[in-house]
């Protein structure tokens, strides 16, 4: 299992549901995990601390992946820890829901802001460190609605559309320099990610074609082989996770 020894991996939005299960899940396979998060530090700290039991190597850092300078602080940070950035997972995100008329500028932007400008910020701070060592992984985290669309979402939707784009432009500028971009669509996630919208209208399974709900852990399996050198030509794909609700 140890197909990212000596590897590096900074997951934003690392500490709780699908973050956590990829943080848990890149550190089982060997890799050394900085843990990103705006606000919960503490729940970071403790993923640490999963990880550190277990015998692996972990560091948490707060920071707001949508602010230029936190975003080039902590980066710097992991590059001084562990000597480089090898594996960059752009998981964090904001869901709300508003209808368009209620949809101020303001809220559009703070998604967009965290959603599509905060990976191109992280990418851009991680990729000199991947160019350096001759190659790097950049794994996105998309979202379902993006593919499919979705009532007053509209803010989510591009935002995580707009992601799909930007995962194949930094494939395809990157791709001969070894580093490989590729971003994974989980589907519904039995999770406890907070949202404005009741957990009643997320019915477990339906639509899907297995019948159930994804887990965390599943999606992070994506994310680990996209990781590992196994999927050295994968890159500029969308990986679906969610049981075949959504067919490509």
């Amino acid at each position: 299992m140890n197909l990212l020894e000596g590897k590096t991996a900074v997951v934003t939005g690392g500490a709780k549901n699908i973050g956590r299960a990829i943080s848990l899940a890149l550190a089982e396979a060997g890799a050394s995990v900085v843990i990103i998060t705006r606000t919960n530090l503490e729940a970071a700290e403790k993923v640490v601390d999963e990880i550190i039991s277990a015998g692996g190597s972990a560091l948490a850092l707060q920071g707001d992946v949508s602010d230029e300078r936190d975003v080039v602080a902590f980066t710097q940070k992991a590059i001084v820890a562990y000597g480089a950035v090898d594996i960059l997972v752009n998981n964090a995100s904001i869901r709300t829901h508003y209808p368009l008329q209620d949809l101020t500028f303001e809220r559009w932007r703070e998604v967009l802001s965290v959603n599509l400008d905060g990976p191109y910020l992280c990418a851009r701070a991680a990729i000199g460190s991947m160019l350096e060592k001759g190659g790097g992984r950049i794994i996105n985290i998309g979202g379902l609605s993006g593919h499919i669309g979705g009532s007053e979402r509209a803010h989510v939707i591009s935002s995580k559309a707009g992601l799909v784009g930007l995962t194949k432009a930094l494939a395809v500028e990157f791709g001969e320099q070894g580093i490989n971009a590729n971003i994974v669509v989980p589907g519904t996630i039995n999770s406890d990610w907070e949202t404005d919208t009741p957990r009643a209208e997320y019915p477990g399974g339906r639509g899907t074609l297995i019948g159930r709900t994804g887990v965390p852990s599943e999606v992070a399996a994506a994310v680990r082989y996209l990781a590992s050198p196994e999927s050295a030509y994968v890159t500029g794909q969308t990986i679906h996770v969610n049981g075949g609700k959504y067919l490509p």
